[in-house]
C-alpha cells in the first residue's frame, strides 16, 4: 500500500482531497492490522510522511513500527526527509525501528517473491506537475538508472537461489504507463527485467479506474492508500 501520508509532526489535513480521507491514519492503524500478519511484508512504494526531516518523520516511524509486520518502504515524490540509504539505516537503527528497511538501488527476497523498484517520474513537462522546474529527462534517466540497478540486484539474488524460483515484482510511486502516458525508459527496464507485475501509488481521488491493466506483457496495478480505503492489498503468488 502506498501513499500513507503521515503527518504526525505537521500540520498537513488529507480531508482537503476527499471525505474518505476523514481519520485515514486512525484507519490505516485499524485495517492495516486486520488485514496484515506479524510475519507478514507489506512494501511501501512512497509518499510515507509529510515531514521535511528525518527528526521531523520520527513520530511517523513509530507510527509505522506499531503495525504489523516488516515494511519495506521505497522514495515517493512528496518524502523530502529522504536521505542517503546510510543515513536512513542509521536512523533507522538508532530509533529501533526494527520492522522497517529501505530499498533503494537493490533489491530483496521476501517470501515468495523478489522486490525491487525506484520512485520514477513523469516523462514529460505537461504530466510533472510536481516538478517545480527540475530537469525531467534528467530526472528520468537517473530513475531509469536506479530501476536497473535494483532489477539486476533481483536477477542476483533469484540467480542465487535458483533452486527457489520466485517471481521478481516492481513497486514504483509513480505509474510509468497510466492513461495518455507513457515512460518508455522506465517500461524499456521493467520488460528487459522480465517483470510481470508492477505496482504503484501517487495517483488520488479516482476510485473508478481499473485496479489492473495491461501494457507491454506487464500487469500495473494501483495500490494507492485512499484507492484500498486504507487496507493494504495482498497479492497472490501466481
Amino acid at each position: 500500500m502506498a501513499d500513507l501520508h503521515l503527518s504526525l509532526a505537521v500540520d498537513k489535513p488529507m480531508d482537503i482531497f476527499g471525505s474518505r480521507w476523514d481519520m485515514y491514519q486512525q484507519k490505516i492503524f485499524e485495517r492495516w492490522n486486520e488485514a496484515v500478519a506479524e510475519n507478514d511484508t507489506v512494501i511501501i512504494p512512497g509518499d510515507v510522511s509529510w515531514a521535511m526531516s528525518t527528526e521531523e518523520a520520527t513520530k511517523d516511524f513509530e507510527f509505522i513500527e506499531k503495525l504489523n509486520g516488516k515494511k519495506i518502504i521505497l522514495r515517493g515524490n512528496h518524502d523530502f526527509w529522504w536521505s542517503t540509504k546510510n543515513k536512513l539505516t542509521n536512523w533507522q537503527k538508532e530509533h529501533a525501528f526494527d520492522s522497517i528497511c529501505f530499498l533503494q538501488n537493490d533489491a530483496a527476497a521476501v517470501e515468495d517473491f523478489i522486490v525491487c523498484g525506484s520512485r520514477g517520474w513523469y516523462p514529460d513537462m505537461q504530466n510533472a506537475k510536481c516538478s517545480r522546474g527540475a530537469d525531467n529527462k534528467k530526472i528520468v534517466a537517473r530513475e531509469a538508472i536506479r530501476l536497473k540497478m535494483s532489477l539486476d540486484a533481483a536477477k542476483t539474488l533469484s540467480e542465487a537461489d535458483s533452486q527457489n524460483p520466485r517471481e521478481i515484482m516492481a513497486f514504483m510511486h509513480f505509474p510509468p504507463y497510466f492513461k495518455d502516458y507513457c515512460c518508455d525508459e522506465l517500461i524499456y527496464e521493467l520488460y528487459r527485467g522480465g517483470v510481470k507485475r508492477c505496482f504503484f501509488g501517487h495517483i488520488h481521488g479516482s476510485y473508478n479506474l481499473p485496479a489492473v491493466y495491461e501494457y507491454s506483457d506487464i500487469k500495473f496495478e494501483l495500490i494507492s492508500s485512499d484507492f484500498l480505503d486504507f487496507r493494504p492489498k495482498k497479492i497472490e503468488v501466481l
